[in-house]
């Protein structure tokens, strides 16, 4: 009876065994699939959560930038710097446009010169480059750089928001004048239609100066002769010098000299007349004047 009871106590736990071993190998099954899946399903989801970024992300707005820029330079020959600058913007940029180019005379064959170009803002940053390293590569020296620059994109973002509601309005009132029948009503459609093309026209106008202004930028330049050209140093004593100067001297006085000969003798035919009067007449008022009176008895 012991016996038995022993034998039948090992089976139990022999179950017992088998049981838990193979709970945990369930466990074990299922903790490894549940992580296998979790791994694939992240990947999955990852592209999704990146789209949504995406379109969460905030945009920053565009700008619209006016630019403009003036510079100063000095040159040894301003007439040959300004067509060498001119061809190098112009073969640069097809579209560039010189709207002003003056010439101010400063000395002989010295000119101050001005030019104003206008290109295009995608070609601005290499133009300005150039202009700057132009005077330490041809011998000049550049004197001042001035850069201004003007965001208008409020104005544009606004200006485009009043023009697409004009034109909305404009829609609107041709559907209304279409359909309108009574006088008044025509009339008076026909009258506010008449005030929003108006609007519309001066809108556009002033959206199409501005396109223009952010997509070309002004660019003026200055040129000036180099001092030392303008201020020559002083030239040494020479007596050749002086002596060419004297006899030049000599030349122009022996000059005046003859021509005031000629002169006189040209218009002797009106002073020897003149002087022969006047001589005649204090000569006479002299003899008069020296005779004694009659004696009185």
């Amino acid at each position: 009876m012991p016996h038995r009871i022993t034998k039948h106590r090992w089976s139990v736990l022999f179950v017992v065994s088998l049981a838990m071993m193979a709970v945990v190998v369930v466990a074990c099954a299922g903790g490894s699939t549940t992580t296998s899946s979790g791994s694939i399903a992240e990947p999955m989801n990852a592209p999704s959560n990146a789209n949504q970024q995406k379109s969460v992300a905030p945009h920053s707005p565009q700008q619209y930038l006016i630019k403009a820029l003036n510079i100063t330079m000095e040159a040894k020959d301003t007439q040959r710097a300004a067509s060498d600058l001119q061809a190098w913007i112009s073969t640069t940029d097809p579209l560039s446009t010189a709207e002003n180019i003056n010439y101010q005379q400063v000395g002989d064959n010295l000119y101050n010169i001005s030019m104003s170009f206008s290109v295009q803002a995608t070609l601005y940053p290499r133009i300005e480059s150039y202009l700057n390293s132009y005077p330490a590569q041809h011998n000049g020296r550049l004197i001042s750089t001035t850069k201004s620059t003007q965001d208008v994109s409020g104005d544009y973002v606004d200006t485009q928001s009043r023009l697409k509601n004009l034109r909305g309005e404009q829609t609107r009132l041709l559907t209304l004048l279409g359909h309108a029948t009574a006088l008044g009503d025509i009339l008076a459609i026909d009258q506010r239609l008449t005030d929003v093309e108006g609007k519309i026209e001066q809108i556009e106008a002033h959206l199409n100066q501005l396109n223009g202004q952010v997509s070309f930028y002004t660019i003026a330049i200055s040129l000036q002769p180099s001092q030392a050209v303008l201020t020559p140093p002083a030239a040494a004593w020479s007596p050749g010098k002086i002596w060419q100067d004297a006899v030049g001297a000599a030349g122009a006085f022996a000059q005046v000299l003859i021509t005031m000969i000629i002169w006189l003798a040209v218009f002797s035919v009106y002073i020897i007349p003149l002087v022969l009067i006047v001589w005649f007449v204090l000569r006479w008022r002299r003899l008069h004047t020296g005779r004694p009176l009659p004696y009185a008895a």
